[in-house]
């Protein structure tokens, strides 16, 4: 028996990636839902204060560590599941890590910051994709990346918008730009943009659907787990 396949969905805050996600994880049957941060870990907890507190203060480096520390708790556990032929749904991973982290600094650097996000001064760390990276090297990495992608006018009228820190659309804007940077959709033929602008859910539902097909991800498969190198 083949192993199961490792599939991600990324995307903007709101953007539709947790119900996507489960309807994925309902779609694929023997399937697990794994959602990034897990706030209901040790470390995942920390950052969930992080994240709902704008009071509770982390340098930047810190937090970045803490949410690639995060994905580390649950490496054993993806990893047996895929091998027992589940197939493992990603509701954010890796690229979001580095997205924000990029985009924290860039943002820092703005004039009329409010300082919610930003730490004191932009660290040249949270500029260097490698140095993001580097936590994560080893993890298994996603047979499928699926990233959407929408209008940001769009994103700032959605439901429950503006809730948590990074919920602000001129850092949203940047947060884009950083995923597009990193993901390299271009040349790896693992990732795929899903533009949800102007879609309902079963519009993006099909769409999705549709390139798990094309990619054969619905399948198990002979093929070992590769990992982030």
């Amino acid at each position: 028996m083949g192993r199961g396949q490792l599939i991600l969905i990324e995307g903007l805050d709101r953007s539709g990636k947790s119900t996507q996600s489960a309807i994925l994880a309902e779609k694929l049957g023997k399937s697990k839902l794994l959602k990034f941060p897990d706030r209901s870990t040790s470390v995942g907890k920390i950052i969930n204060e992080y994240l709902t507190n704008s009071s509770f203060q982390l340098s930047d480096q810190t937090a970045h560590l803490l949410f690639s520390a995060n994905r580390w708790e649950l490496n054993n556990e993806i990893i047996e599941l895929l091998n027992d032929g589940y197939f493992v749904i990603l509701d954010r991973y890796i690229y979001s890590g580095i997205a924000y982290s990029l985009a924290k600094y860039e943002y820092s650097k703005t004039a009329n910051n409010s300082g919610v996000i930003a730490s004191t001064t932009a660290s040249e760390q949270m500029g260097d994709v490698e140095w993001l990276y580097g936590p994560d090297k080893g993890l298994p990495k996603p047979d499928l990346t699926l990233f959407l992608t929408l209008d940001l006018v769009e994103l700032g009228k959605r439901k429950g918008w503006g809730n948590e820190r990074y919920e602000l659309e001129e850092f949203q804007k940047i947060v884009k730009s950083s995923f597009l940077r990193i993901l390299n959709h271009e040349e790896d033929e693992t990732v795929e943009l899903v533009d949800v602008s102007g879609k309902n859910i079963e519009e993006v539902t099909a769409l999705i659907w549709e390139v798990v097909e094309e990619k054969k991800v619905n399948q198990t498969t002979e093929r070992q787990i590769e990992k982030l190198s």
